[in-house]
């Protein structure tokens, strides 16, 4: 099946991408959403730009629209537009988005894709939260932490890579502090810049940390595609 891939850079999405190709479908666009501010209620905000280079490292055409950021329906209308350019421009026949547990997310996907007859794929609904964040390792995925904004994760886990030391202490932080081991509640943002399926890797050559007390965001200024 002819896919397009709701897709922010992050580990879940590309995670979903990939297994929607190992089952078989054929992913034939990235559809990034770029929010106006980091208040959006659906759409990942920080580097949404990236998006661009990871496509060219999957070699998987890109496309990305503006979505306006302050409701629900505002931002449901800002997705639905972009899917149905999206259709016309690719003749898709469905949409594969990296969705674990939150409802919200998926009930925007289902009504839109319901409305223009596309079907849903979500390879991740439900995943054990824990042992996927194992498996992203074990399948060489390197995530890197790029915005913050739970109990527990401080300036420090910006802009670091996630290792097994690193995947350690964030499960007891998890723990202790009561949040998504994978960061399904928005506690945290992830970017890929390297997986299997990248025929090259994404070097962050220049980049800023924000921070303000309580959140903060890995703002990537620069970046480049090199050989693996």
């Amino acid at each position: 099946m002819r896919l397009l891939s709701l897709y922010s850079g992050g580990k879940d999405s590309t995670y979903a991408l990939v297994k929607a190709k190992e089952m078989g479908h054929d992913i034939s666009c990235l559809l990034t959403m770029h929010p106006e501010t980091d208040a959006s209620l659906l759409f990942h905000y920080p580097n949404s730009w990236v998006t661009s280079y990871l496509g060219e490292a999957m070699c998987i055409p890109s496309l990305g629209f503006a979505a306006r950021s302050g409701t629900k329906e505002d931002e449901l209308r800002s997705l639905e537009q972009a899917i149905i350019a999206v259709k016309s421009l690719h003749e898709i026949h469905g949409v594969v988005h990296g969705g674990i547990f939150s409802t919200f997310q998926s009930d925007i996907v289902q009504r839109i894709c319901c409305k223009h007859n596309l079907t849903v794929i979500a390879p991740l609904w439900h995943i054990q939260q824990s042992e996927y964040m194992d498996l992203l390792l074990e399948k060489n995925f390197d995530i890197k932490i790029v915005s913050v904004s739970a109990m527990g994760l401080d300036e420090g886990w910006l802009g670091i890579s996630l290792d097994r030391e690193a995947l350690h202490r964030l499960k007891r932080l998890s723990q202790k502090y009561c949040f998504s081991v994978s960061f399904e509640g928005g506690e945290a943002e992830t970017l890929v810049i390297d997986c299997p399926i990248f025929y090259k890797r994404l070097q962050v050559r220049k980049a800023n940390i924000r921070w303000d007390g309580q959140r903060g965001i890995f703002e990537i200024l620069e970046v480049a595609l090199v050989e693996k």
